[in-house]
This record gives C-alpha cells, sequence and structure tokens, in this order.
C-alpha cells in the first residue's frame, strides 16, 4: 500500500511540475492554453474557472501528462485568437515554452536537494569492513577499519560520497587514487583499477564486486528495530530479543545472524531467542531479495540493538548554512544530470548494459522502500527521478520535448519550418525509439522481479 502511495505522489509531483513549466511559460508569452492534463486517455475529472479559460483535467492513464496550446496546425483559429496561437510564435519563444518543462523538472531537484542541504542528511562514515580477497580492493591494498577521506580530488564524508564517486569512475573505466586514514591517524594512497568491470556489474550491487563493503563492528545479536512490514514482524520477533541459536547453532554476533538470513531467501530457520530471561524459538522466513547480479538473498526486517556512543562514531551529517548549501545543491544537480547522459551514451555504444533501464515497476519499488525509510530518503529519491526525467524528455527524440527542439533548430539553419512529412517520418521514429526503451524498461523490472 505504502509502495502504490508513494508511486502515485512521485508521478504527481514530477508531472505537475514538468507541464506547469510549460504551461507559465506559455502564459508568459502570451499564448493561449487549452487544456492542462495530468495523465492521458479519458478524462477523469474536469475544472473550467472561466468560460474561455484552461481546462483543468485529471485523465484515466497517470503516466504522463500535456499541456494543450491553441495552434492552426491542430485546427481552425478564429481571426481574433490568432495573436494567441503558439505557432505564430517566434522561434525562440516556441523554444523557450517546451524548454521550460525539462528545466522546471531540474529546478525542482535544485529545490530539493537545497533544502536536504540546509537541514542535513544523514550518513555513514565511509570505513571500509572486510575486504574479500581476489577483489580489485584487495589489489589495491585496502583494509578493514580504514576511512576512505578522498577519491581522486573529491573529499567524502559519506559512503554515499564514496558510491557516487566511485560508479563515475567505473563507467570510465579508469584507475583512480584512494586516500585513506587508518585508526592510528596514518594516511595511505591506494590505486583503485575499475577496468574490469563489465558493462554488467555496474548496478546496485557494484561496490560488492570491488570488495568494498562498510564496516559492521562486532554487535550482539539483539534485535533493536523491527520493521513492521518484515518477516521479523510477521514471525513475532520484538525489541529486546536476543537470539541465541538459528537452525540449532549458537551465535554469539548480529553479523552472524545476518549470514544466515541473507543465504536463505525464502527459507524457513528456526531461531532460539531469549525474551524476559525466558527461552523459546521462532520460525522465520526471509523474504528474498535482489542481491549481487541475478542472486537473491534473505531479509527480515530488523535491525540490531546499537550503543548510542558506537553509532556516533559510525556516523555523520552533511550540512550547509544557506549559500552554500544552494551552490552544493547546484553541483549535486548538475553532476547528476551530466552523468546520467554520459550513462545513456555509454548505453548506446554498448559499454553499459541495458539492464540499467528501469520502468514503472522498479520506480514504484523504490519508491516505497525510500519513503520507508523516512522523508529524508525519498526527497532525495524524487529529486534523482526529477532529474531522471528532465534529462530524458531533453533527448533528441521526437515526440519528446528534445525532439520539438531539435526541430527548432533545424528550423534555424534552413530558415522555415521543418515539413509536415519529415515530421511525420519523425513521428514515427520517435515512437519506435521510445516503445522499445519502453519494452526494455518492463522487460528489466519483470525480470527483477522473476530473478530476483
Amino acid at each position: 500500500m505504502l509502495t502504490l502511495a508513494a508511486f502515485a505522489v512521485t508521478l504527481g509531483i514530477l508531472i505537475v511540475v514538468h507541464e506547469y513549466g510549460h504551461y507559465v511559460v506559455a502564459r508568459g508569452c502570451g499564448v493561449r492554453v487549452l487544456r492542462f492534463s495530468v495523465g492521458f486517455g479519458k478524462p477523469l475529472m474536469t475544472k473550467k474557472f472561466t468560460p474561455n479559460g484552461t481546462e483543468w483535467v485529471l485523465a484515466a492513464f497517470p503516466l504522463g501528462g500535456y499541456v494543450k496550446m491553441l495552434d492552426e496546425r491542430e485546427g481552425p483559429v478564429a481571426p481574433a485568437d490568432l495573436p494567441y496561437a503558439f505557432n505564430r510564435l517566434s522561434i525562440y519563444r516556441r523554444s523557450a515554452i517546451v524548454l521550460a518543462g525539462p528545466v522546471a523538472n531540474l529546478i525542482l531537484a535544485v529545490v530539493l536537494y537545497w533544502f536536504l542541504f540546509i537541514y542535513g542528511v544523514p550518513g555513514i562514515k565511509p570505513i571500509l569492513g572486510e575486504v574479500p580477497l581476489a577483489t580489485p580492493a584487495a589489489a589495491a591494498s585496502l583494509h578493514r577499519g580504514e576511512m576512505i577521506t578522498r577519491i581522486g580530488d573529491e573529499l567524502t564524508v559519506t559512503w554515499q560520497d564514496v558510491s557516487w564517486i566511485l560508479i563515475q569512475h567505473a563507467v570510465q573505466k579508469s584507475v583512480v587514487e584512494i586516500e585513506t586514514r587508518n585508526e592510528r591517524g596514518e594516511i595511505a594512497v591506494h590505486q583503485l583499477d575499475l577496468s574490469g568491470l563489465s558493462s554488467d556489474e555496474l548496478d546496485n550491487d557494484f561496490m560488492e564486486k570491488l570488495g568494498l563493503t562498510r564496516f559492521h563492528p562486532d554487535l550482539p545479536a539483539k534485535i533493536g528495530k523491527v520493521l513492521p512490514d518484515g518477516a521479523a514482524a510477521r514471525a513475532g520477533l520484538r525489541v529486546g530479543d536476543e537470539i541465541l541459536a538459528v537452525n540449532q547453532t549458537p551465535l554469539v554476533h548480529w553479523e552472524e545472524l545476518v549470514q544466515w538470513v541473507r543465504q536463505n531467501p525464502g527459507l524457513p530457520l528456526t531461531l532460539g531467542i531469549k525474551r524476559g530471561g525466558v527461552y523459546s524459538q521462532v520460525k522465520v522466513t526471509p523474504a528474498s531479495v535482489k542481491g549481487t547480479g541475478h542472486s537473491s538473498v534473505g531479509k527480515i526486517g530488523a535491525a540490531p540493538m546499537v550503543d548510542p556512543a558506537l553509532f556516533a562514531k559510525l556516523v555523520t551529517e552533511v550540512r550547509y548554512p544557506v549559500d552554500r548549501a544552494f551552490v552544493q545543491a547546484l553541483r549535486k544537480t548538475w553532476d547528476t544530470s551530466l552523468f546520467s547522459l554520459k550513462m545513456l551514451g555509454k548505453m548506446v555504444t554498448g559499454q553499459v548494459s541495458w539492464k540499467n533501464i528501469s520502468g514503472p515497476i522498479t520506480i514504484a519499488d523504490y519508491a516505497g522502500q525510500s519513503a520507508r525509510f523516512g522523508w529524508v530518503p525519498y526527497i532525495s529519491f524524487l529529486a534523482l527521478i526529477s532529474i531522471s526525467l528532465g534529462v530524458l524528455n531533453l533527448l533528441p527524440i521526437p515526440l519528446l520535448d528534445g525532439g520539438h527542439l531539435m526541430y527548432y533548430m533545424v528550423e534555424i539553419v534552413k530558415g522555415s519550418p521543418v515539413s509536415e512529412k519529415t515530421m511525420e517520418i519523425g513521428q514515427q521514429i520517435g515512437i519506435a525509439i521510445l516503445l522499445t526503451l519502453m519494452l526494455f524498461a518492463f522487460y528489466n523490472d519483470i525480470n527483477r522481479l522473476v530473478v530476483g
């Protein structure tokens, strides 16, 4: 239920902001806007505030929206209304109206990131956990307990910084310099080779494939948090329960329980627990979630009890004054936009797998997951998706905003509008490209659900 609600809110915000960008600039240029629709297809709700005003519509198919403007190409226009027709505008004003939608999405991302950087974004310090043998991290002589302080020329404060910077270098298949500081304060510089990662490995688990895992202290196997919709809650586990054994095998540390759970997705486990001094057994079946590559791992929706003093040593918060927060928000939006374009370019040339394309099912899943973790992760997710929508719409594909801008550039060069025949052919090409992308996205979504 939360997933559907979060997905609906996400779509609603992104569509309204995008179309409102078109609407505001169109009105500012003197164009009569006939309809503002959230969704396609049959109208479910309509509202008109004045007889000749804009018709506001909520339509049946919500995966998009549109702004319909007065235009001679779409039907007869009364002579008195010609000054308000879109097609009568200069090419620069038409371009501004078309560009306004994607720009509105990018502005939304800047505003959201600005707010987050002012409020403060919690994060986990980039302290390394166990470094598996035969991984790029091991080859770079990285060790457990070292904190990554710099990658290339960029300082790293959180694991999110490390992941974001490394995936940008991984796309380029480069060798990157990593600076670390150990518990004694000693600085070391390492060379991490990212050229060995294949295009299929640049997914959510690419950090594990590099051998980079977060530091986990030796915590007691005692439950400190139970998610309300997880397997642990369904099994009746409670905060304060001490896990003594799994399938009659004694355990001491939380990480041992994690390994049992991860290695047994969908398989029942018998936990020996102590609650209030009384020993009992509880059966819990870990949910199966996507892990590294095509494998699945188990998850029960429980977190360990952590000493606040230890927790404080492992977490940090990224926060800036108002002016610096705005600069950081601009930079974050710019960097993410450029990275999105690079990824698209690498997909076209085959350097990055098409498996990275996500459709509505995956987006809905991520919307729900981020909402479960709190409003800060959800706002971060919303900003990221808003950037993706803005960048996607700027691609020079007919039917998208970028396709219209491409036609206007041709018009500037040749001195006359693109012919109806050319636009018709372009429309067919655009439909074919978008349908292909949608098929890839839905295939990837379904494959993630089936394969895990």
